[in-house]
């Protein structure tokens, strides 16, 4: 199959939400044409769909480096790097993106809800440290956290540095450690069976170690992370499809592993969101196209549209031959042989039963 009729297919599954089905086909378009940026912008917004934001930004990413003037590979870069709380990456693509597309207002509505992310953690910065979660204490070397001294002192403490969440799909869970401006080279992460141990070194710094025993067995794998300039994201894959109670496994907590289901055909995965549901204009704009492409026409409009699709799919001396063959003949001629009407002017013809005749100015 054709990389043309994947995509056509691909667009047609995002239209109906099968997004996993779109991926697929999109991304076997892509390995028939992988120099397309159409392909990588279609399938970064079926990513964003299923919030593979991570991968929704790498295939955005390639297609602007394919094409730097897709405007759409920028707002799909921005929408998802906002779910990945990357707000100033977030709002320079959609501010290049309103460059290419200044008729847009998604892009300027965009850019304004990353000024007021970006103002929300600039004030919620200070008291960031205060609001660490508990399960988040460094140890000491030794192992044993600070305990009180003798008479009532204290012997020094650590706060934690970093504050983490996890949230899980039905066959991973997603682990976020919000550390800002860590170099990648500073990270090392390693997967056990139940174990996941993260430490990050800062020159100057006491080394972080978060060590967890998890909720539920991973397979080491198929594990992966990416550093990102404000937070680390670490993909942990469920041994088992089981819902987690907590990220930590604890001997005291009895909890009733039910298994999830994982979506499957017409049924799609739905995830909480504090927005309010507006307007789908990537999909709505799909819908349209599709729609244009499947209108039975008649007459001259059925006339009309077939030569626009000659002329849309046709090489350079084609559209030339069409072009000067139809302008010269006052429309009564179309030729799409350039080495035919390249060489001379070409004369108008009239239909059997007619006579052409020239107007008078």
């Amino acid at each position: 199959m054709a990389s043309s009729d994947l995509e056509a297919k691909a667009r047609e599954a995002f239209i109906d939400d099968h997004f996993e089905l779109a991926i697929d086909l999109y991304s076997q378009a892509i390995s028939l044409n992988p120099s397309s940026a159409d392909l990588f912008a279609g399938r970064a917004q079926a990513n964003i769909k299923l919030r593979n934001f991570t991968e929704a930004v790498a295939d955005a990413n390639k297609a602007i480096g394919l094409d730097p003037a897709n405007a759409k590979a920028y707002y799909r870069k921005g929408m998802a790097c906002i779910e990945l709380e990357e707000y100033e990456t977030a709002k320079t693509a959609f501010e290049t993106g309103a460059s290419l597309a200044p008729g847009d207002s998604r892009f300027t509505d965009m850019i304004k809800e990353c000024e007021e992310r970006i103002a929300e953690e600039a004030k919620e910065l200070p008291t960031e440290l205060a609001d660490k979660a508990p399960e988040d204490v460094m140890t000491p070397n030794n192992g044993t956290p600070d305990v009180p001294g003798p008479e009532g002192t204290t012997i020094s403490s650590t706060k934690p540095r970093y504050r983490h969440e996890f949230y899980q799909k039905p066959e991973e869970v997603v682990v976020t450690i919000f550390a800002k401006g860590i170099p990648a080279d500073r990270v090392v992460i390693d997967y056990g069976e139940q174990i996941l141990s993260v430490t990050i070194e800062v020159p100057g710094e006491d080394a972080y170690h978060f060590r967890p025993r998890l909720f539920g067995k991973i397979v080491p794998a198929q594990c992966r992370y990416v550093v990102l300039s404000t937070k680390i994201e670490i993909r942990l894959t469920k041994a088992e499809a089981i819902t987690w109670s907590s990220l930590e496994y604890s001997k005291d907590v009895v909890v009733a592993q039910k298994a999830i289901a994982s979506p499957s055909g017409n049924q799609k995965p739905t995830y909480p969101s504090s927005k309010p549901k507006g307007v789908d204009w990537d999909k709505l704009e799909a819908q349209v196209k599709k729609e244009e492409k499947d209108e039975k026409l008649d007459g001259d409009a059925a006339l009309n549209k077939f030569f626009r699709d000659i002329y849309k799919d046709a090489d350079e001396d084609t559209r030339r031959a069409m072009s000067k063959s139809f302008v010269e003949s006052n429309g009564t001629v179309l030729s799409t042989n350039w080495k035919e009407v390249g060489s001379k002017k070409v004369e108008g013809s009239a239909p059997d039963g007619m006579e052409l005749k020239k107007w008078e100015y």
